[in-house]
């Protein structure tokens, strides 16, 4: 192989080459896959179908539910599906596809929290002026921002990425196609470009990680305030969930694409990757929406509403 012209395959590494862990690794990918994506569709449907719920709070939920779907559609079945048929292989295409839509989901998951934790920020501290700041009208354009730049900074990533020649070997040390280790594939140094990227990359997500905690600052100080005890601990149970995901996201994330490109691959670039990119998602379907009042209710009207209507 010397040149990317004659690849058109990659090898993704599997969790084990025992049959029965192969089988194991099935079945928990297939629990995680099937708990994010009902609840996801689940929290998509109460929210479009129930008209109290058409706030802004719950308009970037939406968003954020959306994107959580795609993050595990895009990574979790074709690894549940190499494991079913004992098989590593993933098309050129199909990586490029994998490379792109992740980045996508990921990179706009990451700026729709900040957005999120801002709308709480105006919702707490300036209450007054939070119907003409989160307007209809900014709502769509800080989540349509969100989105594009998603896009186009993927665009950059994938494009960047496998203009490179790869001659090494084929080899993915991950259980789906990621871009660190794709560079440790590139047969010379117009890598160094793609580095550069990413750590303007890295940058951008650092500084909406001081933004989230500048803004998650401000609101427990205006939340301390409060007498309400109730309101103090209904507060601080949401808010450090999220920063807590946030930050297990971005370290880790930060962990795998900033490693030098020459260290060696280990069970740890494994794990790392399924930290950053399948436990944010269902975090996030927990923190979010299992333990809102107001999701469950309007869960429970969609139910009850589909039973009258098939009765």
């Amino acid at each position: 192989m010397s040149n990317q012209t004659t690849l058109t395959e990659f090898l993704l590494l599997g969790f084990s080459d025992i049959w029965e862990l192969q089988i194991l690794h099935f079945v928990v990918f297939l629990m995680i896959y099937l708990a994010g994506m009902i609840g996801n569709l689940l929290i998509i449907a109460a929210i479009a179908l129930d008209h109290h719920l058409h706030t802004p709070m719950y308009f970037f939920l939406m968003n954020l539910s959306i994107l959580d779907l795609g993050s595990i559609s895009v990574t979790v079945p074709k690894s549940m599906v190499n494991s079913l048929m004992n098989t590593r292989s993933i098309s050129y295409p199909g990586c490029v596809t994998q490379v792109f839509l992740f980045v996508v989901f990921t990179g706009t998951d990451l700026a729709l929290l900040t957005i999120m934790a801002y709308d709480r920020y105006v919702a707490i501290c300036q209450p007054l002026h939070y119907e003409i700041v989160m307007n209809r009208r900014a709502c769509v354009q800080m989540a349509a921002s969100a989105w594009i730049s998603g896009i186009v900074y993927s665009a950059l990533h994938t494009g960047n990425t496998f203009r490179l020649p790869f001659c090494q070997t084929n080899v993915i040390h991950q259980f789906f196609c990621e871009i660190p280790q794709l560079l440790k594939l590139a047969c010379s140094d117009s890598y160094l470009s793609e580095v550069g990227l990413l750590t303007f990359g890295m940058f951008l997500g650092l500084n909406c990680f001081v933004f989230i905690i500048l803004f998650y600052v401000q609101i427990f100080k205006a939340v301390l305030r409060i007498p309400s005890e109730q309101g103090q601990r209904k507060t601080f149970s949401t808010c450090l969930p999220h920063l807590t995901v946030v930050s297990l996201f971005l370290f880790t994330g930060f962990y795998e694409y900033m490693k030098p490109t020459s260290s060696s691959e280990s069970g740890l670039d494994l794990m790392m990757g399924v930290l950053y990119s399948l436990v944010p998602p269902v975090m996030n379907l927990i923190i979010y929406s299992m333990r809102n009042k107001e999701i469950k209710a309007a869960l429970k009207k969609l139910f009850v509403w589909r039973l009258f209507t098939k009765n």
